[in-house]
């Protein structure tokens, strides 16, 4: 399996040590040679993760997602699955979102699933097209994953919150936990909680 854009490894400390000895973790991460500063650190942060529990994560193996050069996130046509945790919403802030639905179709087998939760927006209101608050409609994704040749087959709302208004002035960075805000109506956007998110699953057809 993949894990798309894995940041400081949240969900890898959940999902890597039960794939392990099982079958292959890919974590598809940036650019560790950019020369962009954060997105280095943000790498190395992972890479320290990894290393600091060895009997949990010594089988996890570095890819690199760097639209539009880097894109190989594992062999083609090699893996089951490959997951994305709210990251689509920056692939469109750099319109790199093409690319790396593509990138996604090209690694999963035939019937290999895709699945991904993201900042919901709302529906029926035109998308920005560089999801400038973090929010995306399910209908913008389900676009981007079917021009890249995937078949939307499923939605559940586990990770629905029906409290989110998505009307804020840093947008979804204004609720927890980013709190971009500071003390100003921090309460209120605790209250709310973090986002309303949909939860999505795509297939690649079967040949």
């Amino acid at each position: 399996m993949v894990e798309l854009w894995p940041g400081g490894g949240w969900y890898t400390k959940i999902i890597a040590p039960v794939v392990r000895g099982r079958g292959t973790y890919y974590a598809a991460h940036v650019d560790p040679d950019s020369k962009v500063e954060m997105l280095r650190l943000s790498v190395q942060k992972y890479q320290t993760m990894l290393d600091s529990s060895p009997e949990l994560y010594d089988e996890v193996q570095m890819t690199v997602l760097m639209p539009p050069e880097q894109l190989e996130i594992a062999p083609a046509g090699s893996v089951d699955l490959v997951v994305s945790f709210r990251s689509v919403h920056n692939w469109m802030a750099f319109d790199m979102q093409d690319d790396v639905m593509q990138a996604v179709y090209n690694a999963l087998k035939p019937g290999g699933v895709f699945g991904v939760v993201e900042h919901r927006g709302i529906e029926g209101q035109e998308q920005n097209p560089r999801a400038s608050t973090g929010y995306v409609s399910v209908a913008a994704m389900i676009a981007m994953a079917e021009k890249a040749g995937l078949q939307f087959e499923s939605a559940s709302e586990v990770n629905a919150n029906l409290t989110d208004t998505k009307d804020y002035p840093d947008g979804v960075w204004s609720l927890p936990p980013r709190l971009r805000g500071g003390e100003q109506d921090q309460q209120k956007y605790l209250d709310i909680g973090e986002s309303d998110r949909f939860t999505l699953r795509f297939v690649k057809p079967a040949e």
